[in-house]
């Protein structure tokens, strides 16, 4: 699994811990719909701007994308 693949694993896992749907998780963001759903699925992979942009308004701090990569990466 390729490192764009896990961000996206792990981007909807926390999108769905806090209910969000992907169109409500990019209006909140200032993202399009489809950029996310790009990102969920692997297809691109997120500036640093937006690695931030996504953790703020999923309210986590955005070394929890990393931290749950790592630990995933360990497991695989």
């Amino acid at each position: 699994m390729s490192l764009e693949e896990m961000f996206g694993n792990i981007l909807q896992e926390l999108r769905k811990e806090k209910g969000l749907s992907q169109e409500e998780l990019g209006l909140e963001s200032g993202y399009h719909r489809t950029y996310i759903s790009m990102l969920e699925r692997g297809k691109k992979g997120p500036s640093l701007n937006t690695i931030f942009q996504l953790a703020e308004t999923l309210d986590v701090k955005p070394s929890e994308f990393i931290e749950r990569i790592q630990k995933e990466r360990k497991i695989k």
